[in-house]
């Protein structure tokens, strides 16, 4: 895949903690845990299913997605087109958990919604996450605030990609406690470490930028 193009489903990892983005797509590190074994299995239950049509309704399942504009790709779990002048699309993920306060999930759909947009030319409104622990579907609206969370979600995750440098620990450390990744991770040792940031202080300051801070400290520069 060109580097330079994101599969949907990391915008989840990027706004879960850009240090677990990092880690998965820079670092091209992943260890499994229950959760994200029950999650793959989800998927794959979800995906093996066929198209269907009922009532004035099509469903179809694994769809492939892509944007040029915002240099996305991935699969859907399901669509589910409308019959009607003009089709309407509604897009759904399916989610191992229950439904969440954070945003993170509702990016995911968010940005499939843009990418149907652009490959049909239409607008989507609403679609859902059906979530498998409390067996329900949750509404998800694609309105404007969504989007704007979701296009910073995506330049983030593009800009970080591209930079290659995986960021600190996010302050967040209960989401470290559910990371599929807290043991490659280490984010208490590396809290607790100050080294690094030391380093790259002294690394990273530029010749000008030192001799600016002398100047400032009343010291002249050598």
């Amino acid at each position: 895949m060109d580097e330079n193009i994101l599969s949907i489903s990391t915008l989840q990892h990027y706004a879960y903690c850009p240090r677990q983005f990092a880690l998965i797509h820079i670092e091209q590190v992943w260890e499994e845990n229950r959760f994200t074994a029950e999650g793959r299995v989800l998927h794959e239950r979800v995906d093996s299913g066929v198209a269907e049509q009922r009532r004035g309704t099509r469903y179809e399942r694994d769809v492939l997605l892509c944007s040029k504009q915002y240099r996305l790709t991935g699969k859907m779990d399901l669509l589910e087109i409308e019959q009607g002048d003009p089709l309407k699309y509604f897009p759904v993920e399916y989610k191992r958990g229950k439904p969440k306060v954070e945003g993170w999930d509702r990016i995911q759909v968010c940005a499939q919604a843009l990418c149907i947009e652009e490959m049909r030319q239409t607008q989507v409104d609403t679609g859902a996450i059906w979530y498998w622990e409390v067996c329900k579907r949750e509404p998800v609206i694609i309105d404007d605030a969504l989007r704007k969370t979701t296009v910073e979600a995506i330049d983030g995750a593009h800009t970080l990609l591209e930079s290659g440098k995986t960021p600190p620990p996010t302050e967040n450390r209960k989401r470290c406690r559910a990371c599929s990744l807290l043991d490659l991770c280490g984010p208490n040792t590396f809290r607790r470490d100050r080294s690094a940031r030391y380093i790259d202080d002294e690394l990273f300051t530029s010749p000008l930028q030192s001799t600016e801070n002398d100047n400032e400290n009343g010291h002249d520069a050598v």
